[in-house]
């Protein structure tokens, strides 16, 4: 257990951080997974404009990678265009 007060109250903000993050990255997951599953294309040109705004958050506030963002982005991307 740490011995300094900074060190717990560091731990404390990294504990509430991590749950704050695990929350918007399974919601975006959730999201994608949902938009995957939908063969309207109406109803995904709608998801895949909430769901790239998300993964940009994401990215923004290093939850996930630029880079990372930018793949899903691309394959919903593909997806929504396949879409008749």
């Amino acid at each position: 257990m740490a011995n300094h007060k900074s060190t717990i109250k560091r731990i404390k903000q990294s504990q509430i951080k991590r749950l704050h993050n695990r929350y918007y990255a399974k919601t975006t997951k959730n999201i994608i997974k949902h938009l995957r599953k939908i063969n309207d294309k109406a109803q995904v040109y709608e998801l895949y404009k909430k769901a790239s705004s998300m993964l940009d958050k994401l990215a923004k506030r290093s939850i996930i990678h630029k880079n990372k963002a930018n793949n899903l982005k691309s394959k919903l991307a593909l997806y929504k265009n396949e879409l008749k």
